[in-house]
C-alpha cells in the first residue's frame, strides 16, 4: 500500500499536525538513508511515534519486508526474533537502543544488523519520489510475531493482497472510514490490529491520526475533545476501563440506573446518546464508534455502551488472518456476536472449531513449515476457537480450543465465562485467572486496591471467599465451582492486547514465594521483632514483601492479635485505613518506626484484652426471643419432626455453646430445644450482615442477638462476648461462621476457643442433623424432612490452647453427626 496526497493532515503528535505530503516525504527521506535487496527484511522496534511510521512504510519503498517488534519485548525475545528472520536493519528509538544493544549481544554466529536510531541519523533535506516497483500482491508484506499465549512467537507471514482484503473492507465496502475521521492511537503500532485498524486503513482512506506521547486516562480523555476524535482502535480490557469509570457514576444516581435499565431494553443507541449526553461528551462529543478487537468483549461491557450510545463494532480474528475474520457492521449490533464474515472471508465449523479461508488468510510461519502446516489445512485456517454461526451468518464465540479445560471426569469447562461471571458480582476484584488445579478449579484473583480502599475492606480474603466466591459457586454445578484461591498483588500475565496467558497461572505461586525467598531483610531493630512475632504466630517463614493477609493469610483474629502486639509493645492503635495502607511486613515494620511511643517485648494475650472493662449494654429486652420461640415451636417441632437429646449435659452456666451450622434455621432449631431456663440466661452471635434491615434490628434489640462485624468490630464483639460471660450469661457460636456447603463441616474459626479459654467457661459441642438436606443453600422453602440436635458432653479448657479446644470441638460433633 502506497500513501497518496490527500492534501490535509496525515498525523498530528505533540500538538503538530503532518501533512500527507510531508509524510510522503518523509517516507522517501528515511528510504534513502539505508538499502535493501528485494525481500531483505527490516525491523522496526520503538514506540508509537511518526518516526514509526515513516521508517515502515520506507520499508516498503526499498523492496522489503517489514518486521514490527513490541518496544517492551525483553532483550532475549528481541533476539529471539532477530536470530529467526535476519533482519538487514533495525530502526530503533532512545527508549529501546539499550534493550536492542543487549539483544544483539545475544544475537547467533557473525549476523549483526544494521541499527538505525530515530534520533541519531541524518535525514537528507530532500530526496526524490522513490518510485519503488509495484510488489506482486502474493509477495510477503510484513512478518508479524504472534504475542504468544502459550508459548515462543511465530512470525506470520502477511502478503500486500492479505493487508488489502481487509482494508478494502473497511474502507471501501462498509465505509466505516471516511477521509472525515479523525483516529485515537492508543494500542502499540507492532500488533497486527493496531496496525492494519489504526495506522493502514486510517491512511488508505485519508482520515487523520492523532498520536499520543504518553497513554493516560488524562491524555486521552483529553484528545479525544481537543481533536474531536471520531474513532477509537480498542481491546476489550479498554472499553472495561472506560465501562466501570461510567457504570461507577450510573450507580451513584438511581434515577440514572432506572435510566439504564431502560435503554437497555430499548437497544437504541440514538436514544441511549441523548439520554446519556453526559458520558458521550465526556469522550469528546463525537465518538462513531468504538472498534473492539484483539480478545472476546464481556457481553455486559458492550451492552452497557451500546444502551448509552456507544456503537461498539466488535470484530473476531487473528494475525494469520491480517486480522479479521469477521466485524460488525454499522448498524447491525449483536451484543455477545463479533459480527459476520468479511466480504473477502468463508467461514465454516467444524467440530465445533471456527475455519476461515480467503484473501485474507497468510501464507504461512516462517520459518516454521510444520507449525503452518498444522493450522493451514486444505485451504482452511484453523483458528482454535470454539463458536457457531446463527441464522444470520453471526458468528458467536463460545471458547479457545486450547483453553477449554477438560477434567477427568469427561467435563469441560470455559474459563472466560467463568471469569466473566465473577467480575460481575464485585468490584473488589480487578482481574481473575482460572486454571485446573488437582482435578478442580483454582483461580487467581489481582483485587482492585482502589475499590478495596473505598470500601475500607480490612478482611479482603474472607470477604472475597464468602461473598463473591461462594456466592458464585452456589448458582453452578460443582464441576464450575473455584475450590481454590490465591491473591496476588501484581496483574495476571497478558500479552500486550490484553489476553490471559493462562498456561502462566499455575507458576504463580511458586514465582511468588521464590521471589520472596530473594528479598533481603531489612536491617532493622523493628522488623526483626515484627518477624520474629509473625514466624512464631503463623509458625512459618516471613519475608519482607510478603502481604499480611495473601501471603501471610493473616485472618480478622490473627489481625487482632498483631493489633494486640503492636499496642502493648510499641504504643500502636491502628486505624483501618493504616492497616490497608501498609500491607506488608516490611511497610508495617517501617510505620512502627515512624510512630512508636514506647518499645517493650513482652508478649501480647488475649486475657488482657477480654479482662478489659467495656461499656457494652447487653440487650435487655427478651420479648421478641419469647414470641419467636411460642410461635415457631409447634410447628418446627411438627414440620421438622424436630427431635433434640442430650440437654441433660447442660452444665451450670456459664458456657458456651458450639453446633455446626447446617441451615438458615439453626438458630431457631437450637432455641427451641433449649430448655426455657438456659434460653433466656443465653446470647447467639450472629453476623452484621444479617441485621441490615429495620425489621431486623428492631428484632436483634429487643432478643437476644450480639452482632459481630469480623471486617472492622471482631475485637469489640469478642470484648462484648466476654463480658456477657462475666456476667454469668451463656453464648452460642456457630465455630464455622458460615452455613455447610455441601453437608461437610467446614474449618472451625477458633474465636469459641479464645473465649472458653481466656475465661475458663466449658463448651458443649452440639450437632444438627438433616438440616441441610431440608434447607440448603440456594434452597427457597425447606423440605419437611427430619432434624434432630445433640448436645454432647461439655469440653473443659483446663489446660489445652485454642488450638486444641477447637479440635476437639470439631472432632466430637464429627463423630456424631
Amino acid at each position: 500500500m502506497l500513501i497518496k496526497d490527500f492534501k490535509k493532515a496525515a498525523l498530528i503528535y505533540r500538538g503538530r499536525e503532518i501533512s500527507y505530503a510531508e509524510t510522503i516525504s518523509l517516507v522517501n527521506r528515511f528510504a534513502s538513508c539505508y538499502q535493501l535487496k528485494k525481500g531483505d527484511r527490516a525491523a522496526v522496534f520503538a514506540e508509537n511515534r511518526p518516526e514509526w511510521i515513516h521508517a515502515y512504510f520506507s520499508i516498503w519503498k526499498n523492496a522489503g519486508i517489514s518486521v514490527p517488534i513490541d518496544y517492551l519485548a525483553p532483550a532475549d525475545e528481541v533476539a529471539y526474533i532477530l536470530n529467526d528472520c535476519r533482519p538487514t536493519a533495525v530502526f530503533c528509538s532512545h527508549k529501546t537502543k539499550e534493550v536492542l544493544a543487549e539483544a544483539v549481544n545475544l544475537l547467533e554466529g557473525a549476523y549483526r544488523p544494521e541499527i538505525l536510531t530515530f534520533e541519531e541519523f541524518s535525514l537528507p533535506e530532500n530526496a526524490p519520489d522513490k518510485i519503488a516497483d509495484e510488489p506482486d500482491k502474493h509477495e510477503t508484506a510484513t512478518i508479524i510475531y504472534t504475542s504468544g499465549t502459550t508459548g515462543s512467537p511465530k512470525g506470520v507471514m502477511l502478503t500486500h493482497d492479505n493487508i488489502m482484503a481487509n482494508i478494502e473492507d473497511v474502507v471501501d465496502n462498509t465505509k466505516i472510514y471516511t477521509a472525515d475521521d479523525r483516529l485515537l492511537a492508543i494500542l502499540p503500532f507492532h500488533h497486527i490490529f493496531p496496525l492494519m485498524g489504526t495506522i493502514m486503513a486510517t491512511l488508505y482512506c485519508g482520515a487523520t491520526l492523532v498520536i499520543l506521547e504518553k497513554i493516560s486516562s488524562e491524555e486521552i480523555l483529553n484528545a479525544l475533545k481537543q481533536y474531536r476524535i471520531t474513532i477509537i482502535i480498542g481491546v476489550p480490557r479498554l472499553y472495561r476501563l472506560f465501562h466501570k469509570g461510567m457504570i461507577d457514576e450510573v450507580n451513584a444516581s438511581p434515577a440514572a440506573r432506572m435510566l439504564l435499565k431502560l435503554t437497555r431494553g430499548l437497544k437504541q443507541p440514538a436514544f441511549g446518546r441523548l439520554i446519556f449526553k453526559k458520558a458521550q461528551e465526556a469522550f469528546g462529543g463525537h465518538i462513531k464508534y468504538f472498534i473492539s478487537g484483539g480478545a472476546k468483549l464481556d457481553e455486559r461491557v458492550g451492552g452497557d455502551l451500546y444502551a448509552m450510545g456507544f456503537e461498539v463494532l466488535e470484530g473476531f480474528g487473528m494475525t494469520e488472518a491480517a486480522p479479521m475474520i469477521t466485524f460488525t457492521k454499522p448498524g447491525q449490533v449483536r451484543i455477545g456476536s463479533p459480527g459476520t464474515p468479511t466480504s473477502q472471508t468463508e467461514v465454516r465449523i467444524l467440530d465445533g472449531e471456527v475455519l476461515a479461508r480467503g484473501r485474507n488468510i497468510m501464507k504461512g510461519y516462517y520459518n516454521k513449515p510444520e507449525d503452518t502446516a498444522a493450522i493451514l489445512r486444505d485451504g482452511w485456517l484453523h483458528t482454535g476457537d470454539q463458536g457457531y454461526l446463527d441464522n444470520k451468518n453471526r458468528l458467536f464465540i463460545t471458547g479457545r480450543k486450547k483453553e477449554i479445560i477438560v477434567l477427568s471426569s469427561g467435563k469441560n469447562i470455559n474459563p472466560e465465562e467463568i471469569e466473566n461471571r465473577i467480575l460481575s458480582l464485585s468490584p473488589l476484584i480487578k482481574e481473575i485467572g482460572v486454571y485446573p488445579r488437582d482435578e478442580k478449579l483454582g483461580a487467581v484473583i489481582h483485587p482492585d486496591f482502589l475499590a478495596v480502599k473505598k470500601q475500607q475492606v480490612v478482611n479482603l480474603r474472607e470477604t472475597i471467599k464468602w461473598l463473591v466466591l461462594d456466592k458464585f459457586n452456589l448458582t453452578v454445578p460443582s464441576h464450575k465451582k473455584i475450590h481454590h484461591f490465591t491473591l496476588v498483588n501484581d496483574e495476571l500475565p497478558k500479552t500486550r492486547l490484553g489476553k490471559l496467558k493462562r498456561f502462566l497461572l499455575p507458576q504463580m505461586d511458586a514465582k511468588t514465594a521464590e521471589t520472596h525467598r530473594l528479598r533481603p531483610d531489612p536491617d532493622t531493630e523493628e522488623y526483626r521483632a515484627l518477624k520474629t512475632y509473625l514466624e512464631k504466630a503463623l509458625d512459618q517463614l516471613v519475608y519482607p514483601d510478603q502481604h499480611l493477609e495473601y501471603d501471610l493469610g493473616l485472618d480478622s483474629l490473627g489481625k487482632i492479635e498483631l493489633d494486640l502486639f503492636l499496642e502493648k509493645n510499641y504504643g500502636i492503635k491502628l486505624e483501618d485505613q493504616e492497616s490497608v495502607a501498609h500491607h506488608t511486613v516490611e511497610a508495617l515494620s517501617q510505620l512502627i518506626a515512624e510512630q512508636k511511643k514506647t518499645v517493650s517485648t513482652e508478649p501480647s494475650d488475649w486475657h488482657s484484652t477480654l479482662q478489659e472493662k467495656t461499656d457494652f449494654p447487653l440487650p435487655q429486652s427478651r420479648f421478641m426471643q419469647c414470641l419467636m420461640k411460642l410461635t415457631t415451636a409447634p410447628l418446627f417441632r411438627l414440620y421438622f419432626h424436630l427431635r433434640g437429646q442430650g440437654q441433660q449435659n447442660l452444665p451450670p452456666g456459664p458456657f458456651i455453646l458450639a453446633p455446626n451450622h447446617q441451615s438458615f434455621l439453626d438458630g431457631i432449631f437450637l432455641a427451641i430445644l433449649l430448655p426455657n431456663k438456659i434460653l433466656k440466661n443465653t446470647f447467639f452471635l450472629t453476623a452484621g450482615k444479617h441485621i441490615k434491615t429495620p425489621i431486623n434490628r428492631f428484632y436483634a434489640n429487643h432478643s437476644n442477638l450480639l452482632v459481630m462485624d469480623i471486617n472492622r468490630d471482631l475485637k469489640s464483639t469478642l470484648q462484648q462476648a466476654a463480658a456477657a460471660i462475666r456476667q454469668g450469661k451463656n453464648l452460642a457460636i456457630f465455630p464455622e461462621g458460615a452455613r455447610s456447603r455441601d453437608g461437610n463441616l467446614l474449618e472451625f474459626k477458633k474465636t469459641f476457643a479464645i473465649l472458653s479459654k481466656e475465661l475458663q467457661v466449658p463448651v458443649v459441642p452440639v450437632t444438627i442433623s438433616g438440616a441441610y438436606a431440608s434447607f440448603p443453600i440456594g434452597r427457597k422453602l425447606p423440605k419437611a424432612d427430619k432434624v434432630s440436635l445433640k448436645f454432647l458432653p461439655a469440653i473443659y479448657p483446663g489446660q489445652m490452647d485454642y488450638d486444641q479446644i477447637t479440635s476437639q470441638t470439631k472432632q466430637a460433633i464429627a463423630e456424631n453427626i
